[in-house]
């Protein structure tokens, strides 16, 4: 979808559809009051020129998003939508330019792409009317952040048949941009991520992508580091039907660093970051791992492992500590990691965990401006004791009835290394059940992509300040 900039009206654009929220725009573009009582949250109304679409909307950032993609999705034949700006909602126009292109972008998003038959058409332009061409930067920026977000977003969608280990790391090699690597893990030492792997006919990999610009300084370096188990059965602790169906999208992480990567690329981020993400699957055979296996990690440390169900820390403590080897100066792990985050916090935020807590509220604060939404959550010593393990060096769970997040976190600190890390505990958000009523609708939401572009966003503007 191409975003533009008109300083014009809307009758002017030659739209198959005319957008604008409930309120004194739409009445001076032809909507009668009714239009205002009908929009719930769309009302059309038909005139002698285009369609009109009234949307509903909180007079907000993401309300904005929310009717720009509700608009998209109104537009049946797909075309050209012209959204007329509304200067009296209690936004900067930046913020609405903003709002409104990426909103448009993540609703013209299609996740049914592996039905037989020609695609449908979908919107092809989307053009903001009264508004001029110096906010193009803003609508830019947006666009290509959510072009990106959806990119994440098809990658959770498709199936595992198709998302193998194998599948994304090829999707991985062409993102443009980045250089790209894969890593066998039986033979480079990575050895959790080979056990948990070892239970699938397919290798598991470690997938390395690296955004290196001439100029960057030395420091910082940052890491993002995202679960990948591009299907997770739960091993010999199967899990039951109603989770299994979920199982493709436990690699929203990976998909999330991967298409992270492709943003920071194409802004052309004055920061070396680097993308590491363990892929595997987690399946139920004759070599998957078993409850009291005892695996060597590749930092030397070893795991009993309690629960074969709990693998999504350690692949990642693989990553971890190889990204820290890497040379990071800064982490961050995304995964879709712990059912009770999603019974706590919904569908709608993340967790994070620190080291450091301006670490962390950065991770947080990234996410909250982009729409990525994130909470602090606490991290304390006294959990530590919780994964010692009477055989090995830990436990990869507590065998205990509380505090899931926070000892699959404090799991993860323990291969972080040193210097600045953040895990964001991210299943409620990955994967939406139903319609929670923003811009995404069912299906994947790319959480993460957002987040972390704003977060590399921000600390090459404070390295360059």
């Amino acid at each position: 979808m191409h975003v533009e900039l008109s300083a014009g009206e809307p009758s002017a654009i030659g739209a198959d559809l005319v957008a604008a929220a409930v309120g004194a725009r739409a009445a001076e573009l032809g909507a009668p009051e009714r239009a205002t009582v009908d929009a719930d949250p769309v009302a059309m109304v038909y005139t002698a020129g285009a369609p009109l679409a009234v949307v509903a909307l909180q007079p907000d950032v993401d309300g904005l998003r929310t009717a720009a993609a509700r608009a998209v999705r109104a537009c049946r034949g797909g075309g050209t939508v012209a959204w007329a700006l509304d200067a009296s909602l209690p936004l900067s126009l930046e913020d609405q330019v903003h709002a409104l292109a990426q909103g448009a972008v993540i609703g013209g998003y299609d996740g049914r792409r592996w039905r037989s038959g020609e695609p449908p058409r979908g919107v092809e332009r989307f053009v903001i009317c009264g508004v001029g061409e110096q906010l193009s930067p803003v609508a830019a920026r947006a666009a290509l952040v959510a072009r990106w977000t959806n990119v994440a977003r098809e990658l959770v969608d498709a199936p595992a048949n198709v998302i193998s280990p194998a599948g994304l790391a090829e999707r991985a090699a062409a993102v443009p941009g980045v250089a790209v690597e894969t890593i066998a893990a039986a033979e480079t030492g990575l050895g959790a991520l080979a056990a948990v792997g070892g239970s699938s006919p397919i290798e598991p990999r470690l997938i390395v992508l690296r955004h290196e610009p001439a100029g960057a300084p030395q420091t910082p370096r940052l890491a993002l580091v995202g679960k990948a188990v591009t299907f997770d059965t739960g091993g010999y602790f199967l899990k039951p039907q109603s989770d299994i169906v979920r199982q493709k999208a436990d690699m929203a992480g990976g998909a999330a660093v991967v298409a992270a990567l492709g943003a920071i690329a194409e802004l052309g981020l004055p920061l070396a970051v680097t993308g590491v993400v363990p892929a595997c699957e987690n399946m139920l055979s004759g070599t998957a791992i078993r409850p009291t296996d005892v695996i060597e990690t590749a930092a030397g440390l070893t795991v009993e492992v309690t629960n074969p169900d709990a693998e999504g820390r350690l692949i990642l403590a693989d990553a971890l500590w190889w990204a820290r080897r890497d040379g990071a100066t800064h982490l961050v792990d995304l995964a879709t990691l712990t059912g009770a985050m999603r019974a706590g916090m919904g569908d709608l935020y993340a967790g994070v965990f620190a080291s450091d807590d301006a670490w962390r509220d950065a991770v947080v604060q990234a996410g909250n401006a982009s729409g990525d939404l994130a909470w602090p959550w606490p991290l304390h010593p006294r959990y530590r004791s919780l994964i010692e393990s009477t055989v090995a060096d830990l436990r990869n769970t507590a065998g205990k009835s509380f505090g899931f997040p926070i000892v699959a976190a404090t799991f993860l600190q323990q291969f972080a290394g040193e210097g600045p890390w953040a895990h964001v505990d991210m299943l409620g958000t990955a994967l939406l059940d139903e319609d929670r009523g923003d811009a995404f609708g069912r299906g994947a939401t790319g959480y993460g992509v957002r987040m972390l572009t704003e977060l590399a966003t921000r600390m090459a503007a404070h390295e360059h300040a």
